[in-house]
């Protein structure tokens, strides 16, 4: 897996989301934020979460999209049940994917961190094909910035979000993190 200048990774497929700026001069990627979603709620498969991104999600479509019409949210990347990455935005811009966040006495974790969004939720396992999907991108991601740090949204927002949720093996990612290096 290769990540180009503009640091979108070749060979996955890239739907443009207008939720994202620039990072503030001079500020590198230093953490790598694991989320998960499902749009609808605890239902995998669907466009929702890529019309979320985009902002084109219907409130009509589903009844909890009414409650989160006109958010303008992104991650960098999205891994699919089946373990398809795709990307929203590049690397080089600040996605809009952690909200008002902290990460070891730091603020604004947008500005520093990649967002990596699971197709899941807190109450079902992920499958071994997302994992598989995860460490092969978090080993490009750390060979292409200088990644010190992988947190949860949990623990750069523990007062408003729980993702990736106890679903989520820790001890699996690291392990197998440290096994392929």
């Amino acid at each position: 897996m290769q990540i180009d200048a503009t640091g979108c990774v070749n060979g996955i497929r890239f739907i443009a989301s207008p939720n994202c700026d620039e990072r503030p001069a001079g500020c590198a990627i230093s953490l790598l934020v694991i989320h998960n979603i499902s749009l609808p709620p605890d239902e995998f498969g669907g466009d929702g979460v890529a019309e979320l991104f985009t902002n084109r999600l219907d409130p009509e479509a589903h009844p909890y999209y009414r409650a989160i019409h006109g958010l303008r949210v992104s991650s960098h990347f999205y891994i699919r049940r089946t373990g398809e990455i795709v990307q929203f935005v590049p690397c080089e811009k600040r996605a809009w994917h952690a909200g008002e966040s902290c990460w070891q006495g730091r603020g604004r974790c947008n500005d520093f961190s990649i967002g990596i969004e699971l197709e899941g939720s807190d109450s079902q396992p992920f499958t071994d094909s997302q994992y598989r999907a995860l460490i092969e991108l978090t080993l490009a991601l750390q060979k292409a910035y200088p990644v010190g740090h992988i947190a949860g949204h949990s623990d750069i927002a523990p007062d408003r979000k729980t993702d990736p949720g106890p679903c989520f093996d820790w001890e699996r990612y690291h392990a197998a993190l440290a096994a392929s290096r």
